[in-house]
């Protein structure tokens, strides 16, 4: 008797240190399957903004986020060559260039940001610029600040005679890209001769590297005009002008007329320039900034909770609580429907063509 009551227990025994066994194994599993990291790439003109949102997921328990800001254009090569989860610019990649990646990529939009007109004016704190004196002042057609076509759009407004020195970006860059689209919205001159993009051939001024190199130029340099990233402009307190919007009204860069700028039709897959919004209140030379990404996730060895780490983060990137980091460093977010539309992009991201989020 007391030996069956014996291989009992010991039975027991063995049965509990197999199921022990099993549940390491499977604990095993589970923490090999924890994604520790998530890399990403591109654009500087949401940099601040990344920055705060990587930093604020990793901290909550999510992965180590990594975020190079090495310009739109080092975005998507670094996408193209598969080096990073996903990649970041402020221009949606056009048909032409969607063709040359691997394979079919989605745009997700992340918030809204602007280019803003500084200006350093003695003794002048407040200036209203139509788009032809947009048009004038950058094609070097007016080149001294009291010129009545300026003072038409600026009653009581004592402009010195001092001459114009137009600063531009010397490198490339996704606000010389906002910028220069706007501009060919409102001027067939500009659109045929100088055209939009990162880096273009300037027809006047003198150019500075980056946001900081240009708003140095202006400060130093009595009056000079330039075009600044708004998230810049408002962090530092640079002054710029209002600058005249679809409707003919004089609009200043605010987290509000800058947010207007999306309230017209968004398209399904998001890309769309907002510059020149049909919107009565917006900031005419306002943009969506793009997280692009492989529709399909199963490539070069990627694992699937890999994939869904990824989504999860994007996901939660364009909910409310990240919107409202956003807004802290200075870029407007992205209206209800908009965050609807990115929504149903990220759950037609696949694994193996079956959907990652529910």
């Amino acid at each position: 008797m007391k030996k069956i009551v014996f291989l009992m227990m010991l039975a027991g025994l063995v049965y509990a240190c197999g199921n022990t066994s099993s549940e390491t194994n499977n604990d095993s599993a589970q923490k090999e399957e924890k994604v520790k990291s998530i890399t990403a790439a591109g654009a500087t003109f949401p940099l601040p903004f990344y920055n705060l949102s990587f930093k604020t997921y990793t901290k909550a328990g999510g992965p180590l986020l990594t975020y190079g800001g090495i310009g739109s254009g080092g975005g998507i090569r670094s996408l193209k060559d598969k080096v990073v989860d996903f990649g970041a610019t402020d221009a949606f990649l056009s048909p032409e260039k969607e063709s040359k990646m691997p394979s079919e990529i989605v745009h997700i939009p992340t918030c809204i940001g602007a280019v803003v007109v500084a200006f350093n004016i003695p003794g002048v704190e407040s200036v209203n610029l139509s788009n032809q004196n947009l048009e004038d002042i950058f094609m070097g057609k007016i080149t001294n600040w009291n010129d009545s076509r300026i003072a038409e759009n600026n009653a009581g407004v004592a402009f010195p005679d001092l001459g114009i020195t137009f600063v531009h970006r010397s490198d490339g860059s996704g606000t010389t890209y906002i910028f220069s689209n706007y501009m060919s919205k409102i001027s067939p001159e500009w659109e045929n001769t100088v055209g939009k993009g990162k880096s273009l051939k300037w027809p006047v001024g003198v150019g500075a590297k980056g946001n900081p190199g240009v708003a140095g130029t202006i400060k130093q340099t009595k009056g000079a005009i330039g075009y600044i990233g708004s998230e810049f402009a408002f962090s530092q307190k640079i002054t710029f002008a209002k600058v005249q919007n679809s409707n003919g009204e004089f609009v200043l860069p605010s987290i509000e007329s800058i947010s207007a700028s999306a309230n017209g039709e968004i398209p399904t897959n998001t890309k769309i320039m907002l510059t020149n919004s049909s919107d009565p209140q917006a900031y005419p030379i306002s943009g969506f900034t793009w997280l692009i990404l492989y529709k399909e996730q199963n490539y070069d060895g990627r694992t699937k909770a890999q994939a869904k780490a990824t989504l999860e983060f994007l996901s939660w990137l364009i909910e409310e609580e990240a919107q409202a980091l956003a807004q802290k460093v200075n870029y407007a977010p992205i209206p209800t429907k908009t965050v609807g539309i990115a929504k149903d992009i990220l759950k037609s991201v696949t694994y193996i063509n079956e959907p990652i989020l529910n």
